[in-house]
């Protein structure tokens, strides 16, 4: 039990002392990046859906009596 309670200590004190936390500005403009590269990918995974989706379909089509 000793040392978990030293681990649990040690672990407070680094997230206290020598964590380095972003400011307001700096987490606000990450959380803009994140959101815009999220949405880019989604924009590109949809687009890539439309296409497969609309190819599978003629594909199919060429195929039916």
């Amino acid at each position: 039990m000793n040392k978990l309670t030293t681990y649990l200590k040690d672990s407070y004190k680094e997230l206290v002392e020598k964590v380095t936390w972003p400011g307001w500005e700096q987490l606000q403009q990450s959380t803009m990046i994140v959101l815009g590269a999220t949405l880019f990918i989604t924009a590109i995974v949809a687009l890539m859906d439309f296409v497969a989706n609309g190819s599978l379909k003629f594909i199919y089509s060429l195929f039916k009596n």
